[in-house]
């Protein structure tokens, strides 16, 4: 059995490591470039982890605290946080495909929900692409409806099917 992964915060050197995990995991949408991931990891540099092992990244997961009502669009570079946040936006979460199965997401997903709720956030959101409603379900979000007309616009920037997806923290 491998040893646990190892939770960090995310550095700008793992950016290429990054563009990896991303290439391999997502395949119905234009991987966003590493400068828009740079971008938002600069601008929230508490709340962007990586799981690493033996020193290779295993997995990812970018959020920001953000407003609820004003999801990023795809691949929109962040210029700053929001001055009065309302949610911990879940931007991105990758896994290796060899790295799945072994909690590693759990962590992740957990090590931010802690976070939003330190930093008083009173829920958490994210669009979910490829499908992955059904493991955002599992964490407690569910599907938000009606969209207001603003999100229904945010989300024409993702693929078809892509779900505005919320949970209380």
């Amino acid at each position: 059995m491998s040893p646990p992964a190892l939770l960090r915060l995310m550095r700008e050197t793992d950016l290429p490591a990054v563009l990896r995990l991303q290439a391999a995991c997502y395949h119905e949408l234009e991987p966003e470039s590493q400068a828009t991931l740079e971008s938002k990891r600069a601008a929230s540099t508490r709340s962007c982890w990586v799981a690493e092992r033996d020193g290779q990244a295993l997995a990812y997961l970018f959020t920001l605290p953000w407003r609820f009502d004003a999801p990023p669009a795809l691949d929109a570079r962040c210029e700053g946080l929001p001055l009065a946040p309302d949610t911990l936006y879940v931007h991105d979460l990758a896994i290796a495909p060899e790295a799945r199965g072994q909690g590693i997401g759990e962590r992740l997903v957990e090590a931010a929900l802690a976070f939003g709720r330190a930093e008083g956030l009173e829920r958490s959101s994210l669009i979910a692409v490829q499908g992955a409603q059904r493991y955002w379900c599992r964490h407690g979000y569910r599907p938000l409806d009606p969209l207001s007309a603003t999100i229904a616009a945010r989300l024409e920037s993702y693929p078809s099917g892509a779900c505005y997806m919320w949970r209380t923290l």
